[in-house]
């Protein structure tokens, strides 16, 4: 009798006879031994993968070159042109002075090394576990740039673009394996802290000692330089001068990395105490292409592309930018004159020092489509650095009142719209009419119970406020306690102006690098705030106020609005608008160093009202206004001029 074929075959077979390459699932087995995989299976799978792996490794190694390291040495400066196409100033990524190892600390090269790469000396260049953090960030769409070392941050601040993608990834992964085996690690460390993004408009780590300390890198102690290492996780949020936020956060940065140079063996436990203060650094200072108003205005429309396009600051400080900005050349100069004659005039330091620390922020904003057309940052960029037009801090008073008008004629109760109109207005009209001229609280308090806190913020937000500026929704809110800057206020009222239709603000109209656009920069359209009507009214009332005190007659076909007595400020605010620009005016005490604001009392006189007086003033002579002008009534306009402007008051952005 033939014996039958061991099962092993007859699993193996097919039915014409021949074995199957992979036997999966596998034959001659049932339940779930039929999918477990056999040993020899599991084996190959893994000899395979291995293999595939070290294939591909070795291709992408030997495709990967490293690019001419010259490359990263051409630099061009950043320019920025005025609305009407001239040249406003070029600033380069010229701040940059290349050191040799020697002369820079081995406090300064520990600290760097503890804070970003621990292991810099013995590892080959890379870090696996960063790879594979980076990888799925990349995945999420969020920051790759934390798992790098220090060779991959040198490779990508010297031979690749700074783009993140799965390609360039690669690339600067393979890169940083054969320059950790070509170039000794000293020769590496020396090149990154020689290309890095320290802040302050300086790469390098020469020119950020000099930026953040004034002395050459090689005088930089030990503290010092635990500082400058805390910037390159990034300047916008660890340079301590930007903010108090920035400044806590510096704070705890310096000290860990005191603390991880003891851990890391690079610093004893006795040195590391006497290092207990924090290195104040000094005021961040800027170029002399930044002088005057131009600093400010580089700084809002850097901020603005920075937000609009993904650009990190440090990437638009590394040039080959061309920007073309909202700014009016003639408008800037005309609100800087305006401003230094006015408080020229009105104060005297020397005389009195209640007029010691006055800060002016203005802007002008274009209400058809939200361009900003003209700042006053401070008296100079290069020696005051906040920018008052941008600043935060400082409440708005009285020209948040008209939101809360706005609010009321709009209906906002929870019921229907209420049908008013500039002929029917609401009966409250005069009544909130006289309340703007004087000043007065009262009615907008009990205004704010009537149709609610949240209906005011809504519609002041609408408008075009910051939400996060807002004050807390409590009984005071209606009057003023909310802080937006000017540049947000005049965009806000610009939006009475425009008939409702709300534009944000603007400062760039294209950003160009080598010839081509740079995208995200199209400006959305205007959107509805709150009806024409809502608007009408709001307006009409507004020219009312400005036909009572005065500047409809000096400017026809404009509005105004003013802090009075009533209004026991640290700061004045003055917004006035046409159908053509919307300009809003602050002035405030700041004391350098010192977060709250001074008083106002006492600030250009008796006379001044508690300083109320500049903002008017101001505002009169930007639109050409050459007389004195006080906040009592000049002189009736036409009757049908229309001046629109609101008032003094406490503000910021």
């Amino acid at each position: 009798m033939r014996k039958p074929s061991p099962p092993e075959r007859t699993h193996r077979a097919t039915r014409s006879g021949r074995r199957r390459p992979i036997d999966y699932p596998r034959r001659g087995r049932k339940g779930l031994r039929r999918w477990l995989p056999s040993w020899r299976l599991l084996l190959g799978g893994f000899l395979l993968t291995v293999g595939s792996l070290c294939g591909l490794f070795a291709y992408g190694y030997a495709q990967v070159s490293i690019p001419d390291e010259l490359a990263a040495a051409r630099q061009e400066a950043n320019v920025y042109y005025w609305a009407d196409g001239s040249q406003m100033t070029a600033v380069g990524a010229v701040n940059r002075q290349v050191v040799p190892l020697s002369q820079i600390p081995a406090a300064m090269r520990q600290a760097v090394v503890a804070a970003e790469n621990a292991s810099f000396y013995s590892d080959p260049g890379i870090s696996l576990t960063g790879e594979v953090r980076a990888v799925v960030n990349m995945a999420k769409g969020e920051d790759v740039q934390g798992g790098s070392t220090i060779t991959q941050q040198f490779v990508k601040n010297t031979y690749l673009s700074q783009d993140q993608t799965y390609t360039r990834k690669i690339r600067e992964f393979f890169i940083s394996l054969k320059l950790s085996r070509t170039k000794s690690k000293d020769l590496i460390l020396q090149g990154y802290l020689n290309t890095s993004w320290f802040g302050r408009q300086a790469y390098g780590i020469q020119a950020a000692a000099y930026a953040y300390y004034g002395i050459p890198a090689k005088d930089l102690d030990p503290s010092q330089a635990a500082l400058l290492a805390a910037t390159l996780k990034g300047a916008e949020q660890y340079d301590p001068s930007l903010s108090a936020a920035n400044h806590a956060r510096a704070v705890e940065r310096w000290s860990w990395i005191l603390d991880r140079e003891v851990a890391s063996g690079l610093m004893t436990r006795a040195e590391r105490n006497t290092y207990r203060t924090f290195p104040e650094p000094k005021k961040e200072s800027v170029a002399t292409s930044m002088a005057g108003q131009i600093g400010y205005l580089v700084n809002v429309a850097d901020a603005y592309i920075t937000k609009r396009t993904g650009l990190a600051a440090k990437d638009l400080a590394r040039g080959g930018y061309r920007i073309h900005t909202t700014f009016e050349k003639d408008k800037v100069r005309r609100l800087e004159q305006a401003v230094k004659s006015v408080t020229a005039a009105g104060l005297d330091p020397k005389k009195r020092a209640t007029d010691r620390d006055v800060q002016v922020g203005a802007a002008v904003v274009r209400p058809r489509d939200g361009a900003v057309l003209a700042l006053y940052g401070g008296s100079d960029a290069t020696r005051h650095f906040t920018d008052n037009a941008d600043t935060s801090g400082v409440p708005a008073g009285s020209v948040f009142k008209p939101f809360a008008l706005a609010a009321l004629v709009d209906g906002q109760r929870g019921k229907r719209p209420i049908r008013w109109s500039v002929k029917t207005p609401p009966p409250e009209f005069p009544d909130m009419q006289s309340a703007l001229v004087t000043s007065a609280h009262a009615p907008f308090v009990q205004l704010g119970k009537s149709i609610g806190w949240v209906a005011i913020r809504n519609t002041a937000v609408n408008a075009g406020l910051l939400k996060s500026s807002m004050a807390p929704l409590e009984q005071t809110f209606p009057i003023g306690t909310s802080t937006p800057s000017a540049i947000r206020t005049a965009d806000a009222y610009a939006t009475f102006a425009n008939r409702g239709a709300q534009n944000d603000p603007y400062s760039v109209t294209a950003l160009l690098r080598h010839g081509k656009k740079v995208g995200g920069l199209q400006h959305p359209p205007a959107r509805a705030a709150f009806s024409p009507g809502v608007a009408a009214i709001v307006d009409k009332m507004l020219q009312g106020v400005a036909y009572e005190n005065g500047t409809q007659a000096i400017v026809p076909d404009s509005a105004s609005v003013a802090t009075g007595a009533a209004d026991l400020t640290k700061s004045a605010w003055f917004v006035g608008y046409t159908k053509d620009q919307s300009t809003a005016i602050t002035l405030f005490r700041n004391k350098p160093g010192r977060p709250q604001l001074l008083p106002l009392s006492g600030v250009g006189g008796p006379d001044s009202l508690r300083g109320n007086v500049f903002p008017p003033r101001i505002w009169a002579r930007f639109m050409g206004h050459t007389g004195t002008f006080d906040l009592n009534r000049t002189g009736p306009a036409e009757p049908d001029a229309a001046a629109r402007a609101s008032a003094p008051g406490k503000g910021e952005n």
